[in-house]
């Protein structure tokens, strides 16, 4: 348990840590704009200095088993609320596979509903990976990033970038837009997952996918394709919905773990082996459901 900051301008009280600590888990590693205002309020803090402070929260969601390097990171919503992530890495497989702690932060606000991002706090330099991933949002021409306790505009770190709106995608991820309005739910899948099908983000290749992650207890947990104008930095839906699981407190575990489903589109299909190959790095057999969609669902 973290009973204090690296960030020496705020120590927070045990009854404060034990709010924290419950609330993310709870909420799958979000905490909201009134609760954030109490904290400030209560620790006489800005918000820049209070995001420094609670990075060492997020970090403690990572799993990092091969490079040991545990990578914490919070993206304030235009809501005011705060969404964690951190980096998952998979033993056995690809490097590649990994999913970073800025992802991991971003598809949370995303999987939350947030339609806007105005900062992101980090505990380490973002990668280039990851800075090609932050300049697919539609707003990140608009996003500081908080480092070591300054303010960067995220354009000074990614000069002459290569983007959406270079492949003809003036959208971006983020932008609401629901892909299958008009289209009927197939009775094979619950239609929460359908929904998050639609909501998924395949400017490039249009396959629509998701995944939903059923535990032992009732829980169910859900991740969203979203592809990158660079290709190679595009995160699959299953690495999204082990994210979810991870910030919710919970391990992917076979004492945990009941049944993951896969959805994706038929005939343009892309994530069967990378799921696959995730999956296969765990010391158990997944029960694994997949689905494919017909183009005129």
């Amino acid at each position: 348990m973290i009973l204090s900051s690296p960030n020496q301008k705020i120590n927070f009280s045990t009854s404060h840590i034990l709010d924290i600590n419950s609330l993310l888990k709870n909420t799958r590693g979000m905490l909201n704009s009134l609760f954030i205002s109490k904290l400030k309020s209560e620790l006489d803090t800005s918000l820049d200095d209070l995001l420094t402070a609670l990075l060492p929260f997020a970090s403690e969601f990572s799993v990092a088993p091969i490079s040991n390097f545990h990578v914490g990171a919070i993206a304030v919503g235009s809501s005011g609320n705060l969404y964690f992530g951190a980096n998952l890495e998979f033993t056995n497989q690809a490097l590649s596979l990994v999913l970073h702690g800025e992802q991991s932060a971003i598809s949370n606000a995303w999987l939350h509903g947030e339609t806007h991002i105005t900062k992101l706090a980090i505990n380490a330099a973002p990668c280039g990976y990851c800075r090609q991933f932050i300049n697919e949002l539609a707003c990140a021409h608009h996003i500081e990033i908080l480092l070591n306790g300054e303010v960067i505009p995220f354009d000074k770190f990614l000069p002459m970038s290569f983007g959406p709106k270079d492949l003809g995608n003036n959208f971006g991820l983020l932008t609401v837009k629901d892909n299958l309005q008009n289209s009927e739910k197939p009775d094979s899948i619950s239609s929460e997952l359908f929904q998050q099908i639609g909501l998924s983000y395949a400017p490039y290749s249009n396959n629509l996918a998701a995944c939903e992650i059923q535990t032992l207890d009732g829980q169910v947990f859900y991740g969203r394709y979203a592809e990158n104008a660079a290709y190679s930095p595009s995160l699959s839906p299953l690495q999204a919905a082990i994210s979810q699981l991870i910030l919710s407190g919970n391990a992917f575990s076979k004492e945990v773990i009941k049944q993951v489903t896969l959805v994706e589109m038929e005939n343009i299909e892309n994530q069967l082996s990378v799921t696959k190959a995730v999956l296969e790095s765990y010391d158990f057999e997944v029960p694994f459901n997949y689905v494919l969609l017909g183009n005129n669902t």
